[in-house]
């Protein structure tokens, strides 16, 4: 088999080939805008909507950059697979009101990997001033956004998908790291 430079993916020795299977795509989609949007930063307080295979991958890079990262997901029965098995730091129940407003303005960036409609709005409270929402999922039904709460905050809502050749390369080798 020929394959052109370009497009090949160089997959290190220590990194197993069942392992880099899903890096190769739900590892990227979520390395990717974590990296563009400045949220792979030691210290930011990222949150991950949808604990899932994109929300998994998410928790694990997000703290793999060393940041504190918060689930926020509508179940409860998530909450010990967030903490005790990928890592995070803290859980939010996003139907309980008293823990999002305890959280409200607390994270610098959201990665919001639901691909079923739910409403932007408590997502975009728990921004800080200049946060990012981040949007992964694939949405059928037109979201409706709330214009005035990212005027407010000059908070930012902005979507992404899979990376390229180059950023995927620097993704495997930042997991085989």
């Amino acid at each position: 088999m020929v394959a052109d430079e370009h497009f090949v993916i160089h997959i290190p020795d220590n990194l197993p080939l069942d392992v880099a299977g899903p890096l190769l795509c739900a590892g990227v989609t979520v390395y990717s805008p974590l990296k563009y949007f400045g949220l792979d930063k030691p210290g930011l307080h990222i949150g991950v909507v949808g604990l899932g295979g994109l929300g998994h991958m998410a928790v694990k890079f997000a703290k793999a950059f060393g940041a504190h990262v918060t689930v926020i997901s509508t179940s409860p029965n998530k909450e010990n697979e967030a903490l005790e098995h990928l890592g995070a730091d803290s859980f939010i129940i996003s139907r309980d009101q008293n823990q999002m407003q305890a959280a409200m303005g607390t994270l610098d960036g959201i990665i919001d990997t639901v691909s079923a409609g739910h409403a932007l709005l408590p997502m975009i409270g728990l921004l800080k001033t200049n946060g990012k929402l981040v949007m992964l999922g694939v949405i059928v039904k037109p979201l409706e956004l709330p214009e005035y709460a990212l005027l407010a905050g000059r908070k930012l809502i902005a979507g992404s998908t899979v990376g390229g050749i180059k950023e995927t390369q620097e993704m495997i080798d930042f997991a085989a790291k």
